[in-house]
């Protein structure tokens, strides 16, 4: 049977983002520090641009024209992009690669960044280096460290580690000795690391503690009363270890006192932007109003070299192919820095417009910080008032910081939904939280409150939540059961 043949006319739409829209999305999504880094690496990638200030008038140097200056000495004197396209055009391989890397030596160490922090691995790795041991034990106790969380736990059992041992280490031991180079490690600070389990973590700080009667105590309760300690059934635990209603207040202050996650203490990222927050908005409020500002970053005023100018302006005329490829290249890193330029700008306007509609949408909240003031407020609700597209704010609000008279917050922090209170006004889940909070916090911590009576106390106030809804926001807060919260 013969096949068939069809032919027909089809019309798709496509919409496919500029390079220009690429970068700019980009540049979007950084936070300022991240920015800031990402324009340093651009510029040294750079060799046409620098971002110094240009040199006074005074100087008989001759100076670096800025973009703009360059743009008009094209437009008084004939297009370079016509010049250089058509002769890229006649010849489009250039004997040299174009492709090329130019990296120079960084003339502004002000920038350069080091790493000041010592790694949760490598503190524990020169501690093991005071050790007198043998080398196989240090192997053992090496790998040892090597297999701890990052929290300071090893959750794998002492088998498999011997297995590991032999099979990717090439190291053969046995149980005993694993477990004597464990103890070696669970002496090394922070008080606490090699532990198997919450428990073993807190008794190792104990024990590292003056032995104190409170101190001995704790270490009665942990080890021989972990389950009742968890389930906070104190009465029982008095009863059974003989301890008084003060006693087992001292315990539960020294149990307090402890670290339940000990590889926290030290950071293991070499990153500094984990631990530092910077904002990337500025918010005052003088004279009852409120100022919006971005003081952490500018757009850079890009200049270009003035020995890759006159090379760009010499290709112009130029009948020497090696003149033409170097200007050719000088005016596609010019290009380069122009497209750069104008993604932060775009970048700079769509957060300023977010930021600001941000403000105007929350503006009772920004001038007291008061979280009853702050209104349900979707992504959706800001793109409205900005034009742009709810991914484009999704990309501003992420891992973006404001600085306000009354405290740092992330952008995420302003979003939330809403619920209807009992005069069918819709109020702020974040609002609701914070009554959540209140009750809890102003509860009678010897009968504290469960989650039919928290409804309870919501209704009376105007907010209607369902019981499944408080126990969302209670884990959402970090807030245990009431029977957790029972104290003595």
């Amino acid at each position: 049977m013969p096949t068939s043949i069809k032919q027909g006319l089809e019309q798709k739409l496509q919409q496919k983002l500029s390079p220009l829209q690429i970068q700019t999305i980009k540049l979007i999504e950084m936070p300022v520090q991240a920015l800031e880094q990402h324009v340093r690496e651009v510029l040294n990638d750079n060799p046409v641009i620098d971002d110094t200030p240009a040199s006074g008038g005074d100087s008989d140097e001759p100076r670096d024209m800025s973009i703009s200056e360059m743009e008009d000495r094209e437009n008084s004197g004939g297009s370079l992009e016509d010049t250089y396209t058509s002769y890229a055009d006649d010849d489009p391989t250039p004997y040299y690669n174009r492709s090329v890397k130019n990296w120079g030596p960084d003339e502004r160490p002000e920038y350069n960044t080091f790493s000041v922090k010592q790694s949760f691995t490598q503190s524990l790795m020169e501690q093991l280096g005071y050790r007198n041991l043998t080398d196989h034990e240090r192997s053992v106790a090496t790998f040892i460290i090597g297999s701890l969380d990052d929290d300071g736990y090893l959750r794998r059992d002492i088998e498999s580690l011997v297995d590991d041992l032999a099979f990717r280490a090439g190291v053969e031991t046995n149980a005993e000795e694993v477990e004597r180079m464990l103890k070696v490690v669970q002496e090394f600070e922070p008080s606490g690391v090699g532990a198997r389990d919450l428990r073993e973590c807190l008794l190792l700080q104990l024990e590292d503690k003056k032995q104190t009667d409170s101190v001995r105590n704790a270490i009665r309760v942990l080890r021989d009363g972990f389950d009742e300690f968890k389930g906070r059934h104190f009465q029982r635990l008095m009863t059974r270890l003989h301890l008084d209603a003060d006693e087992m207040k001292a315990v539960l202050e020294e149990i307090r006192k402890l670290n339940p996650a000990p590889g926290g203490q030290i950071d293991d990222s070499y990153d500094d932007q984990a631990s530092q927050i910077v904002p990337d908005f500025r918010l005052d409020y003088e004279n009852g109003e409120l100022i919006l500002s971005m003081p952490r970053f500018s757009i850079p005023e890009l200049r270009v070299n003035r020995k890759y100018a006159e090379i760009l302006e010499t290709g112009r005329y130029a009948t020497d192919r090696s003149q033409k490829d170097a200007a050719l290249f000088v005016k596609q890193k010019l290009d380069s820095a122009k497209w750069f330029v104008e993604a932060l700008r775009q970048r700079q306007n769509t957060l300023e417009s977010t930021m600001r509609a941000i403000i105007e949408y929350q503006h009772d909240y920004f001038i007291d910080g008061d979280e009853s003031s702050l209104k349900p407020m979707v992504l959706k609700d800001i793109a409205e008032r900005t034009g742009f597209d709810i991914s484009t704010i999704s990309r501003v609000v992420n891992s973006k910081w404001i600085e306000t008279h009354f405290g740092i917050f992330p952008l995420k922090y302003f979003f939330s939904e809403g619920l209807e209170n009992s005069d069918g006004e819709e109020v702020s889940t974040r609002e609701i939280k914070k009554v959540l909070r209140e009750l809890v916090d102003g509860e009678d911590k010897h009968n504290p409150l469960t989650d039919d009576d928290l409804v309870d106390a919501l209704t009376a106030k105007g907010y209607k939540v369902a019981r499944r809804t408080i126990a969302k926001y209670r884990s959402q807060l970090d807030i245990p059961k009431a029977r957790l919260r029972r104290e003595l």
